[in-house]
C-alpha cells in the first residue's frame, strides 16, 4: 500500500490528532508511516497543514499533484492545499459554501454549522471530517474498525465521545 493524505486546518483544530490517529492505524498493521508539520503549531489559529505517506516511503514532504486525499478543516486551507492533490485524488472539506468547478472527486460538509447546532462539540469537528472520509473516499487506506480501535488507543476518556462523533459523520454522509 503506498496513500498520501495532506490534512490542513488552523492550530487548535486538531489537525496533529488525526495524523496520530493514522499512525496509529498504520502501526496497528505494521505499515510504514511518515508524517510532516508544515507549518507552525505555536500558535493557536495559524495555518497548519501536515503531510502523512503510508506505506514504502523515504521522504516525508508530499510533492504537487502527489496527494491521494485532502481532508481540509477549513475551507480555504483545502484550497491552498489543492496543487498537492493527483488528478484522480479526493477532497474532503469543512465548507459552507460550494466550490468552484473543481475537477477532483469532492465532500464538501459544513462541519462548523453542525457543531454550532449542537450535534457535537467544536472540538470534535476534525474526529467528524475524519468521518466523512471514511464514509465517501473508496480507497481510505484505513477501516472504520480501525479508525475506531486507534481512537481508543490513543485516549480512552474521550474515545467514546469521539467514536459517536466518527459514527454520526458516517451515518450523516451516507444518508
Amino acid at each position: 500500500m503506498k496513500y498520501q493524505i495532506v490534512i490542513a486546518g488552523f492550530g487548535g483544530q486538531g489537525v496533529v490528532f488525526l495524523v496520530k490517529v493514522l499512525a496509529i492505524c498504520a502501526g496497528n498493521r505494521d505499515i510504514p508511516f511518515l508524517g510532516t508539520e508544515n507549518h507552525g503549531m505555536s500558535q493557536r489559529g495559524g495555518a497548519v497543514s501536515c503531510d502523512i505517506k503510508i506505506g514504502d516511503f523515504t521522504n516525508p514532504v508530499i510533492d504537487k499533484n502527489q496527494a491521494n486525499l485532502i481532508i481540509g478543516l477549513d475551507a480555504n486551507e483545502s484550497l491552498r492545499n489543492i496543487a498537492f492533490l493527483r488528478a484522480d485524488g479526493a477532497m474532503v472539506t469543512n465548507a459552507k459554501e460550494d466550490y468552484p468547478s473543481i475537477p477532483f472527486k469532492l465532500a464538501r460538509v459544513d462541519a462548523n454549522a453542525k457543531a454550532l447546532n449542537k450535534e457535537f462539540p467544536i472540538q470534535g469537528l476534525n474526529v467528524y471530517m475524519l468521518g466523512v472520509a471514511l464514509a465517501c473516499v473508496e480507497d481510505f487506506p484505513f477501516s472504520v474498525d480501525e479508525v475506531k480501535r486507534a481512537i481508543t488507543q490513543m485516549n480512552a476518556k474521550v474515545a467514546e465521545q469521539n467514536i459517536k462523533i466518527l459514527d454520526m459523520a458516517i451515518k450523516n454522509y451516507i444518508s
